[in-house]
């Protein structure tokens, strides 16, 4: 009998106390899943960002090799002689952005509220592109803005040509080799990432919403402005990021279409690398751009305050 009611108060306690068997499993599974993205940051992002910051610090040359001396003059020295190319990839990058969201915003706001039966379709014709070069597309322009061409024709006759002219757009009679080549290609080229958060982002408003707002005699430029411009702004923010930072180290568009006078920084940079061969000043130019873009997003996203980003 006390044999018996010992055994059972044993067991009765020994499965109140124990753990259960699953629990240590359960609490390393989210590491496990983070693993293989922590892994790759760490072995294609952070080991070639020390690498790239260390070689910016070094002084020598291919011939005798490179050292670390700590010598910061070369982010001096690269800034000073290429401030030039620098400003002009932050205001190229961001006359594309702007003109994306121009562009896209209209497109992605037909395709979200009126497109109906084809919406797909639209989605697919926004998306086509990715599937040719971006190399190809860009020398499609060429063709698109070649002096004899139609585009060229029509710019000539409205009077456009000259408005672009007196703005410093194009430097003579034509528009390709020009800063309105450039920005055209970055524009197109980086559409598709403009329009996409976009619409992922107008497709989430509750049309109930903007049905409120009308039974409340709010004008469809008020609703606009009240309701749907507000609620699309995290499409907004991801969208000008998406563009402008791929737009601000692009230089395909800016050695395809345009001339000495439209070089971006990474034009400068690739040379850097691959053809004068200094490396220091290279990687200082690109640790440069990337805290400056780093520095510039931060403070755009905070101003814009999309916590929903996060």
């Amino acid at each position: 009998m006390t044999a018996l009611t010992h055994l059972g108060t044993g067991s009765g306690g020994g499965s109140s106390t124990a753990p259960p068997a699953t629990e240590p499993q359960r609490s390393l599974t989210p590491y496990l899943l983070l693993a293989p993205g922590l892994l790759w940051l760490l072995v294609f992002f952070a080991v070639p960002m020390v690498f790239l910051v260390s070689q910016s610090l070094q002084t020598g040359s291919v011939e005798e090799g490179y050292r670390v001396t700590w010598h910061w003059q070369t982010y001096l020295d690269a800034l000073g002689a290429y401030h030039v190319q620098f400003l002009r990839s932050l205001g190229y990058a961001a006359a594309a952005t702007l003109l994306g969201l121009v562009i896209g915003y209209p497109l992605a706001y037909t395709i979200a509220f009126r497109a109906g039966r084809w919406k797909n379709l639209l989605l697919v014709t926004v998306i086509a592109p990715f599937f040719t070069s971006f190399l190809i597309r860009t020398l499609a322009w060429q063709t698109i803005l070649t002096n004899d061409g139609p585009v060229v024709t029509f710019f000539r006759e409205t009077g456009l040509l000259t408005l672009l002219r007196m703005v410093h757009l194009v430097p003579g009679d034509q528009l390709m080799n020009s800063p309105f080549a450039v920005i055209t290609g970055l524009t197109y080229n980086f559409l598709p990432f403009m329009v996409l958060p976009l619409y992922a982002s107008l497709e989430k408003i509750d049309h109930r919403l903007l049905e409120a707002a009308g039974d409340l005699y709010a004008s469809p430029w008020t609703a606009f402005r009240k309701v749907t411009w507000p609620l699309s702004l995290p499409g907004v923010v991801a969208g000008t990021l998406l563009t402008f930072i791929p737009a601000t180290g692009d230089y395909i568009n800016s050695k395809l279409l345009g001339n000495p006078q439209t070089t971006m920084i990474g034009q400068v940079i690739d040379a850097q690398f691959l053809r004068v061969l200094d490396y220091p000043v290279a990687a200082a130019l690109s640790v440069t751009l990337m805290v400056t873009i780093a520095v510039l997003v931060s403070l755009y996203v905070r101003r814009a305050g999309t916590e929903e980003l996060v």
